[in-house]
Formats: structure tokens, C-alpha cells, sequence
């Protein structure tokens, strides 16, 4: 069963984010304070709705107690930002990510219950939404439209069993080109090396491919 996103603030950092997600297979809810926001994204994701977020009672008005992962994206209003984690944890959605200006920001999201803060300077919207539809990819590269690098976490079958034994190419179409394990990264990855449950893989191969990983047996 998919996740269900509210996406809140609608900038182009939280519109990006809120389009992939629906891309995905997600459905994603947009709050916004404008309407012509609100318009301009109503066709790309499930639901959309003009509402101030600051707002309690608009935020119930929602049934924002009804989505799974609530992103915080609102723009440099950094009180409104701090505002609307504090109320939406306090109404029970299991996980928060939020938008931080400066790590001042972050420190102080943390505190109050965000999950995970994102600096949009540093990552890209559609990079946070694929991490947030997949609890395997950790990180990815994206070489084309259809071929990517990710990092991806052993599933459980592969623990203890060697790269040659595994046959991940024949077995999911991907290829390891280093597998990092706590501060090192080891890229010269022979065939006998054994995987362990610590290790993160770092693989490459056809989108479609990457997402058998996501779908094997934990």
C-alpha cells in the first residue's frame, strides 16, 4: 500500500517534491496559502487545496491526521515553518520532513518532532521524493532517464552470501560497483566478497531494475 503525502508550501522546492511523488504512484495532497499556486499544481497531484497551514483548525479541516508523511516546505517564513511542524506533530502524523533556511532552523525543527530536514539548497526536490517513496534507496545518481547509480541496503536473502553467489546482474539486471560499509568505500569489489548487513551497496543499472531491488523480500 502506498504512503499518502501532504505536501505543504507549494514553492518549487515543495512542488517539485509533490509532482514526483505523484509520478511515483503516491497520493499526494498540496496545501497552499495561494490560490494561483493551488491552480498551477492541481493537475499533478491527487488533491490540492488553498489553506493557511498556520491555521489549526484548517489543518484538521484537511484531515491532515489522515496522511502518512507530512513535508513541510514552507518558504523563508521561518516562524510559520517552525508553527506548522509543531501543530502537525502535535495532530499525529508519524513522520515529518521539513525545510530548513540555516542549521539554526534545523536544529530548532528537530527539536520539535521533524523526522528529517532537508536544505533545498542542497537537494533537489525529485531526489527527496524518491528517497521518501523507498525505504531501500538511500541515495541515487541519475545518469539518464532510464539508467541510474543508487545506493541501495542488502535485502535480508542477500546477507552473508557472496556477490558471486548472489548473481545480481542475472537476478535484477544491476551491476555493484562499490560497496560501502560505516566511512569506507571499497571500489574494488571482487566477485567472493561477502555482503553484510551493515554494507551499502552501490549499484547501477535501468530504473526498472533498481526497482525489483525495492520490491524483493525483506
Amino acid at each position: 500500500m502506498n504512503k499518502q503525502f501532504v505536501i505543504i508550501g507549494c514553492g518549487r522546492f515543495g512542488s517539485s517534491v509533490a509532482q514526483k511523488l505523484h509520478e511515483l504512484g503516491s497520493e499526494v495532497m498540496a496545501v497552499d496559502s495561494s490560490e494561483e499556486t493551488i491552480q498551477n499544481i492541481a493537475d499533478s497531484v491527487t488533491h490540492a487545496v488553498q489553506a493557511d497551514a498556520t491555521d489549526e483548525n484548517a489543518l484538521k479541516a484537511i484531515g491532515i491526521r489522515n496522511f502518512d508523511v507530512a513535508v513541510i516546505t514552507i518558504g523563508a517564513n521561518i516562524q510559520a515553518s517552525i508553527m506548522v511542524t509543531l501543530m502537525v506533530k502535535e495532530l499525529g502524523i508519524k513522520h515529518i520532513v521539513a525545510k530548513a533556511q540555516n542549521e539554526m532552523h534545523a536544529k530548532v525543527l528537530y527539536k520539535i518532532g521533524a523526522d528529517r530536514v532537508v536544505f533545498p539548497e542542497r537537494e533537489m526536490g525529485v531526489r527527496v521524493a524518491k528517497n521518501l517513496v523507498s525505504n531501500k534507496i538511500l541515495d541515487y545518481i541519475e545518469l539518464s532517464e532510464e539508467y541510474t547509480i543508487s545506493e541501495v541496503t542488502p535485502l535480508k536473502a542477500w546477507i552473508g552470501k557472496s556477490l558471486i553467489e548472489l548473481n545480481l546482474r542475472a537476478q535484477y539486471g544491476i551491476n555493484v560497483i562499490a560497496l560501502k560499509s560505516n566511512e569506507s568505500i571499497n571500489i574494488n569489489v571482487g566477485p567472493e566478497e561477502s555482503i553484510s548487513e551493515h554494507d551499502i551497496l552501490v549499484v547501477i543499472g535501468h530504473n526498472d531494475d533498481i526497482r525489483k531491488v525495492e520490491g524483493g523480500a525483506r
